[in-house]
């Protein structure tokens, strides 16, 4: 007896495929997030609009009670802080026929891989680069390569003799690497702050880390983790956790630095506050069947918006590559 034509095929059950598509891409991109999990996150999913006001209020001051009269009365204009939900990232991936039929299942695994890792990247830049709003400076999206947008208040270089110095362009030397006196003076800078303890982190790249093993004290298990390195955390200093991450900025690349012909990267340590993520859409991904190519169209894609929250609350630290 004939079973008739209502088989099941790809076309019928083509809203089951991209889950596991998606699934596998969420997978990878949270894996690959380093900042956005130190950051103030705000969700802004299922909402309209593409501006989010948030409140910035002024901290008060206590006040003397003097007995018999009237207490003093605090009266501040709050502020806010603007945040544009402004950076939408696709990454998106013609897939024919034949390629679909006849290479290997991990094809799929690294395309799913490389979307997260590639939207995820795009997040962290966004938000290590909002150590340009750090101080007194302006944040700025795409920073340029002769360290003048890492020039602020809040931003110095390690003095290989004398602790932190003022970072300008043209300072540093192959010689001023990251020590043991400069992490303590940057933590300091955030003590005389008021920054809180808690919820501060320190984001160092992979030049840092070496010339910290480097150090006695910091291969020591009191300060270093021996668990496996897992979204490059590697340890607690003084009460701050650093992580490494590749993708740490270059404040000044070699060919604008006259004092040295390496790149100078930066190194950012900051309070959770400091930086604002705010995600409208998470990573979402689709599928669809182009006939005029006999191909799947992949694209996977996200919509945020990122900002310097509260200034005082981060540093960085240049350092020779």
């Amino acid at each position: 007896m004939a079973l008739g034509t209502n088989h099941v095929t790809n076309t019928s059950a083509a809203t089951f495929i991209p889950e596991l598509w998606s699934d596998e891409v969420i997978a990878e991109y949270e894996k690959s997030l380093k900042m956005s999990p130190l950051v103030r996150k705000m969700p802004m999913t299922g909402k309209k609009g593409d501006t989010m006001h948030v409140p910035k209020p002024v901290r008060g001051d206590a006040s003397a009670k003097t007995a018999e009269t009237q207490v003093t009365l605090i009266s501040n204009v709050e502020g806010e802080l603007i945040i544009n939900i402004d950076r939408h990232f696709e990454y998106s991936r013609l897939i024919e026929d034949i390629t679909d039929v006849q290479a290997l299942s991990s094809l799929r695994k690294f395309y799913t891989s490389d979307a997260g890792y590639a939207l995820a990247t795009r997040v962290d830049t966004d938000l290590i680069n909002c150590g340009t709003g750090f101080g007194d400076g302006t944040r700025t999206v795409t920073p340029n390569a002769n360290g003048s947008d890492w020039t602020h208040s809040a931003s110095f270089y390690v003095d290989g003799v004398n602790g932190l110095a003022p970072y300008a362009a043209n300072t540093v030397a192959d010689t001023d690497v990251i020590t043991d006196l400069a992490i303590r003076e940057a933590i300091k800078i955030l003590d005389d702050n008021n920054v809180p303890m808690e919820g501060r982190s320190m984001v160092i790249p992979p030049v840092a880390r070496k010339d910290l093993m480097g150090i006695d004290r910091f291969v020591s298990t009191d300060f270093v983790t021996s668990k496996p390195v897992e979204t490059g955390y590697i340890g607690n200093l003084y009460g701050v956790d650093i992580y490494v991450s590749s993708n740490a900025p270059v404040v000044c690349t070699a060919a604008n630095n006259t004092a040295s012909s390496n790149d100078t990267r930066g190194i950012l340590l900051f309070h959770k506050d400091a930086i604002v993520h705010a995600e409208q859409m998470a990573v979402r991904s689709q599928s669809q069947y182009k006939q005029e190519y006999l191909s799947d169209l992949y694209t996977a894609d996200c919509l945020y918006g990122v900002e310097t929250y509260r200034p005082e609350s981060g540093i960085v630290i240049a350092v020779n590559d």
